[in-house]
């Protein structure tokens, strides 16, 4: 499939994971409604609040979605929830649907948001979460895509990565704060777009958080960098037309992948 749609979930997820649960199900018949074909929702989609309450891998937020997958037959990339690994520092993952409600993938946030903003939060996300080490694609009859999760975005080698295995699509839902938001969002998501030719799509909270302001305004951006759907800071659902033969024309123009210099350097991932 050369041509299909896909759906952003921006959201205000708050401290009561039914009140959120029963928002996921209604985003997602919106999006069905828009002809969406893959759903992408923010990070933290299933609880924001201080405790970081975590579930079980296969929990009431896996069934939702791997229920309304099966049902609405889209794929679903279900942003991230805190994934119970039996320590006080669950992990930040993300898992991928496929149209059958299978989960098909996973994959747990490699870099953890650790910093100290002037005039903004000081926040150590690797006090409260264990972070993964894994790089992580996925195959579909979409395309391959790849995956990753908010502060992952300022590692453009990760997505390099993601790019040189294949993915043609890349995921990065977020919580992203106020204070760097404005400056950094767009900036940083337009440029892993332009530097390795792909489609980026993502999904936001948005709103008032226990601690922080989140930026919202979620993207699609195709691989010559245009932002082709944009959120406000109010919840809702986005959608785009991803075309594989544009990125293909793209590719084909500034072929920036194909130029790399391999035999003077290289990228290498470690055995996990």
């Amino acid at each position: 499939m050369n041509k299909f749609n896909i759906a952003v979930v921006q959201m205000r997820s708050t401290e009561s994971k039914e009140d959120n649960l029963k928002k996921i199900e209604k985003f997602i018949l919106e999006a069905v409604e828009k002809k969406a074909d893959l759903i992408s929702f923010p990070e933290n989609v299933n609880y924001s609040g201080n405790d970081f309450e975590s579930e079980e891998l296969d929990g009431k937020t896996y069934q939702l979605f791997s229920r309304l997958a099966s049902e609405k037959k889209v794929y679903i990339h279900g942003g991230s929830i805190s994934e119970e690994n039996g320590t006080k520092r669950p992990y930040n993952t993300t898992m991928f649907f496929d149209r059958k409600g299978n989960m098909i993938s996973k994959y747990r946030k490699l870099h953890m948001f650790d910093v100290d903003i002037s005039d903004g939060p000081a926040y150590r996300e690797s006090d409260s979460k264990t972070p993964g080490n894994e790089i992580v694609t996925v195959d579909t009859d979409l395309c391959k895509m790849g995956l990753s999760i908010c502060y992952d975005i300022r590692f453009p080698e990760l997505y390099r990565i993601l790019a040189l295995n294949g993915a043609k699509v890349i995921f990065t839902p977020a919580n992203f704060v106020m204070n760097t938001g404005k400056d950094h969002w767009e900036s940083i998501l337009r440029a892993r777009a332009i530097e390795n030719t792909v489609y980026i799509v993502a999904a936001g909270q948005t709103g008032q958080q226990p601690e922080y302001i989140a930026y919202g305004k979620s993207l699609i951006i195709d691989p010559w960098g245009d932002v082709i759907a944009k959120s406000s800071d109010k919840e809702g659902v986005i959608v785009a037309e991803i075309d594989l033969d544009y990125l293909d024309k793209v590719r084909s123009q500034v072929p920036s992948l194909n130029n790399r210099r391999g035999d003077v350097y290289e990228l290498k991932v470690k055995n996990s």
